[in-house]
């Protein structure tokens, strides 16, 4: 059974989330400020975390960044309507997709649904996905990856981009192909998502993400991988 962590204020709301949830045969718990949040994510390693931004004790950028320290489990913001900048800052932050309110439930569960089946993807070749190049290494089955030898912790969507763009050396993909490709076509959100995840993904494995050696910008473009 698929495991939820429900993160808001609104007691209302998070009852209507946890009752439709719960009748697609998934466990929820809920969670009504950050500390307690937060709390909860450090004992369960939950399938999906719907994390509200505005929230008691600590906001739900914070107990995002917290979260990241000692998880990847995915996390979906739930930020207020056309508020740019919370969507923005909550993939700064590491969550991995954001759901503006008010929003529809029937669309809450479908992005649910769809970060779970991404998140759960299997390796099915016979043989071990393992990319290593000039001090990086990805190791597919287990989604870890290591630069010069020290693990560096990446978010679901971070390390989708990162091993896209690697097995396929010098292709270059445009914003709008790398946002189907890892976000899905019925993904809502703009380009600008992938310029945050590209930024983050640098400022992670690039010794100097001003001079990159491994993910480069082919200008007017998009993105590419450096044999």
């Amino acid at each position: 059974m698929k495991k939820v962590l429900v993160v808001d204020d609104e007691k209302l709301i998070v009852k209507g989330i946890k009752f439709s949830l719960v009748q697609d045969d998934m466990e929820v718990d809920c969670a009504y400020d950050g500390e307690e949040a937060l709390e909860m994510a450090r004992k369960t390693e939950y399938d999906v975390v719907l994390l509200d931004v505005m929230l008691p004790k600590m906001n739900g950028f914070e107990v995002c960044q917290m979260i990241r320290e000692f998880s990847n489990m995915p996390i979906i913001m739930l930020t207020a309507k056309g508020d740019d900048m919370d969507k923005i800052l909550g993939l700064e932050y590491g969550a991995d997709d954001y759901i503006t309110k008010p929003f529809n439930i029937l669309e809450v569960k479908a992005r649910i649904k769809a970060i779970m089946r991404r998140s759960s993807r299997k390796v099915v070749e016979e043989e071990k996905k393992l990319f290593e190049k000039n001090g990086l290494k990805i190791d597919c089955d287990s989604r870890r990856v290591f630069t010069d030898g020290k693990e560096v912790k990446l978010t679901a969507k971070e390390y989708d981009l990162l091993e896209l763009l690697s097995f396929h050396p010098n292709k270059v993909y445009s914003r709008e192909n790398l946002l189907n490709i890892v976000w899905g076509y019925d993904y809502p959100g703009d380009v600008r998502t992938v310029d945050v995840h590209i930024r983050r993904l640098r400022e992670k494995i690039e010794e100097n993400p001003g001079d990159p050696v491994y993910i480069h910008t082919k200008w007017g473009v998009g993105y590419y991988f450096q044999d």
